[in-house]
């Protein structure tokens, strides 16, 4: 594994100010590499350090994800279970037949608050209302829960934020928790995530990164940067913000397929493909619970992965099985991963124990 060649890359991103962030590569329990590159707060020109808290946006679905299948282990409700008849939403445009396997998978139907896969920006809908009015999993129910069906249960697969707003209400009820009190108790706790947290934007915290994008005039040029603020909720839900640092977002998936935060069945579904998405090339692109795999054409699994974006927000945790490689990368800026996480990809696809 060329882990050198991970850190040049990183580092001319860095030094063109392409890209800000950290990353934690590890193979076999090894740690290859573990660095910051670029500002964590552009106000201070702080520099990001691996010890920096960074916005995950939905990258927090895997939390979600482990908190439900927790729920199932212990009796509360099934895969199966009729998400309409537990939380008591017989009056919305929620399907009754929607379950959790539905809403874990993607393949609910239910109509998104804001359908990135329409290209709706998800800070559009906080233009006519205050994005503080959303601080808890209830807030979330008129925007998640009366917007008209894509399909029937079952029939198809749409990213959708909302299942997971659902999930973690179901999480809620079956547990007498707040959402993020039970994910840091019941997920952060045992995995050993002692930096993690759900950190609101109005309070001062050590050690968080600032998410900022550049602001550029017609020509492309930076001009400025812009934060985003008044572009999600003030804090962290169950379909994204949670913060974490890149050595805890291992540490969580070190500890999900040690089979410290779920029983044997439910971490080996937690680690297989569910449900077609989308064709890639040499194989297809399938969702899971919380994670999204790469299987190519003789069904073997190439790699899992949860990403997340949001302004001032990208990120993934992606797994190769192959040649054993989990790397997390986490940057404060919208478009911060995608190049690099593409040039990860790419030296690990030529490594040899990963084909």
């Amino acid at each position: 594994m060329d882990a050198e060649a991970i850190d040049h890359h990183l580092q001319q991103g860095a030094d063109e100010d392409e890209f800000s962030g950290v990353i934690r590569v590890e193979q076999s329990g090894k740690v290859l590499l573990e660095r910051g590159y670029g500002l964590a707060s552009r106000t201070w020109e702080m520099s990001c350090r691996p010890e920096h808290r960074f916005d995950t946006a939905s990258i927090t679905k895997v939390f979600t994800a482990v908190a439900v299948l927790q729920q199932v282990e212990a009796g509360a409700f099934g895969l199966d279970s009729s998400v309409v008849g537990y939380l008591g939403l017989e009056d919305t445009r929620v399907a009754p037949e929607v379950t959790p396997y539905h809403l874990l998978t993607h393949t609910s139907g239910i109509g998104d608050d804001a359908d990135e896969e329409d290209g709706v920006e998800y800070e559009t809908l906080f233009v006519e209302r205050p994005n503080y009015s959303l601080a808890e999993t209830a807030d979330f129910l008129p925007q998640c829960a009366y917007n008209e069906p894509k399909f029937a249960p079952g029939e198809g697969t749409r990213y959708c934020n909302c299942s997971y707003v659902l999930l973690g209400l179901m999480v809620e009820r079956a547990s007498g928790m707040p959402y993020r009190e039970y994910v840091m108790r019941h997920v952060f706790g045992p995995a050993g995530m002692e930096r993690s947290g759900f950190f609101r934007m109005d309070r001062i915290e050590p050690d968080v990164a600032e998410g900022a994008d550049p602001v550029t005039d017609d020509a492309g040029a930076v001009v400025g940067w812009r934060r985003g603020i008044y572009s999600y909720p003030p804090v962290g839900s169950p379909d994204g913000g949670a913060h974490v640092t890149a050595a805890d977002l291992t540490a969580f998936h070190r500890a999900l397929r040690d089979g410290r935060l779920l029983g044997p069945e439910s971490t080996a579904a937690m680690l297989e493909p569910k449900e077609d998405y989308k064709a890639m090339p040499g194989g297809m692109h399938r969702t899971g619970f919380g994670f999204e795999f790469e299987v190519d054409a003789g069904g073997d699994v190439v790699s899992w992965w949860k990403e997340g974006i949001n302004v001032g927000v990208s990120g993934v945790l992606s797994h190769w099985p192959r040649s054993d490689v989990t790397f997390a990368l986490l940057s404060n800026r919208q478009e911060g991963a995608w190049g690099p996480i593409e040039a990860i990809e790419q030296i690990i696809r030529a490594d040899p124990g990963t084909n």
